[in-house]
């Protein structure tokens, strides 16, 4: 039997599958399920529904803030406002009832900030689970003209990535690692500020989400999550039917990041990076997005160039070329499977 590893599909097996087995006869799904599309569009009248549904399963401490921002950051890169959420929280046996209201209180925390309204949802103590699981669909709107999608790069286009690799991915190894990171020699201090990426730069993409779309509209928006930015690149690309020069020297993360990743022999590349941001921009617009975002706070910087698809997808400086690296699965999933 040909068995998979932990994490997404291969992007190749999942086109597969959906193009063979989704797909809508209704003329309002606008758009539907593909690789490198964060949500769903479905045509309301005057104004479009955005919906996604994603689960948060590496994660156990304060899963319901990930559940949130998460699900929230694939509709606000469709150009939408995230509005409502339904939450299906699968709990395992045994767990206690102030486990269970803490999970509930995260949800709700998360939701009140961004303005989100928990709207229904289910919740149920199941078997064969060893933590709890929350799948939620997250519901946003948009209007027609400020709709944006992964398949608008055009060759040309520059990519902006904002607040660096692996974000999600570095607060997550401190927060499930903590206690054993010490034997790496990481220090206690840059554990905890780790772990605090949660919050700071933080998972949510929102306020840049919203800030691109208010300088101009951006030809395409990904979130990085699962298998980190060099798999949305990928994704991208594949959505756009594109080639992508990368720019190594372009790539940027943070010092905990690097610290985290160095001892555990994590590629920052393939690290869940929710809280980054990548943004597609004709040339034009560059320069007036990166202005905005750096007033408001926020790092970024190109990193990669869109090239025609013969051009493939390669990373590099100069004159030395080679090809973005594939990950089966995300970095972080590898790390807890040989824990």
């Amino acid at each position: 039997m040909n068995t998979l590893p932990t994490g997404k599909l291969p992007p190749g097996l999942l086109d597969e599958l959906l193009d063979k087995y989704t797909g809508s006869n209704d003329p309002r799904t606008l758009v539907g399920p593909r690789v490198g599309e964060d949500a769903a569009v479905i045509d309301f009248g005057d104004s479009l529904l955005v919906a996604k549904t994603d689960p948060i399963t590496f994660a156990s401490d304060e899963i319901g803030y990930y559940a949130i921002h998460v699900s929230a950051n694939d509709v606000a890169t469709m150009g939408a406002t995230p509005k409502w959420y339904l939450p299906t929280v699968l709990i395992p046996p045994g767990t206690d009832v102030p486990t269970i209201t803490s999970i509930f209180e995260s949800i709700h925390e998360a939701a009140e900030v961004i303005g989100v309204s928990i709207c229904g949802g289910h919740t149920e103590i199941t078997g064969g689970i060893d933590r709890t699981i929350i799948s939620g669909q997250m519901l946003g709107e948009v209007t027609r003209d400020a709709l944006v999608t992964s398949d608008g790069l055009k060759v040309g286009d520059r990519i902006l990535l904002t607040k660096g690799l692996g974000i999600e991915g570095t607060s997550i190894l401190a927060r499930e690692l903590g206690n054993e990171l010490d034997s790496y020699g990481i220090s206690r201090e840059t554990v905890q500020r780790a772990a605090a990426f949660l919050r700071d730069p933080g998972i949510s993409v929102l306020p840049e989400a919203r800030i691109a779309c208010e300088v101009c509209l951006p030809h395409a928006m990904h979130d990085p999550t699962e298998g980190g930015v060099a798999t949305a690149l990928r994704e991208l690309a594949t959505a756009s039917n594109v080639g992508l020069a990368v720019y190594e020297d372009a790539l940027f993360t943070s010092e905990e990041t690097r610290t985290l990743c160095q001892a555990l022999s994590v590629d920052p590349l393939g690290l869940i990076s929710s809280g980054a941001l990548l943004i597609g921009l004709s040339e034009d617009d560059v320069n007036r997005v990166r202005t905005a975002l750096e007033t408001a706070g926020i790092n970024s910087e190109i990193i990669a160039r869109v090239e025609i698809p013969s051009f493939g997808l390669r990373v590099g400086r100069g004159t030395d070329w080679s090809d973005l690296p594939t990950f089966a699965r995300d970095e972080i999933a590898r790390i807890f499977d040989e824990s």
